[in-house]
């Protein structure tokens, strides 16, 4: 009876483990105006035409050497459960303007409905370069 208790919490502690295979931080949405950039200024060719962008807080922003950096990032939250599956892909084309940054990666719009239900929160992420 011990063994199979033990066997039970093991898989039931394994299906709820969430592998990550990046950096874990947080992300949430910003709004427009989006331009100027600390990148590239008022062009609006620097914005991606799926509008999938990202400004960055000062522990990612490398002082600009994060400019046209790409990230892939999953959602990982599970608190009121804002996660959809899958992935999306992002380029920086910011800082994150308020010190301290709200999250570690401030995601457009756009971007942030692709792997969240909500646009009003903050979430935990796994990202990857």
């Amino acid at each position: 009876m011990r063994r199979f208790f033990l066997i039970t919490s093991m898989l039931l502690l394994w299906q709820e483990a969430v592998p990550t295979l990046g950096d874990v931080g947080t992300a949430s949405s910003y709004d427009p105006p989006y331009i100027p950039t600390k990148c590239y200024g008022d062009s609006k060719y620097q914005f991606p035409a799926n509008n999938m962008f990202a400004a960055v807080s000062r522990s990612l922003w490398d002082n600009g050497a994060a400019c046209g950096r790409m990230y892939r990032i999953r959602c990982l939250s599970e608190h009121g459960r804002p996660c959809k599956d899958g992935v999306v892909d992002v380029v920086v084309v910011d800082e994150c303007s308020t010190h301290p940054c709200p999250s570690n990666i401030l995601l457009s719009i756009t971007a942030f409905m692709e792997i969240s239900h909500k646009t009003s929160s903050n979430i935990n992420i796994e990202f990857t370069m």
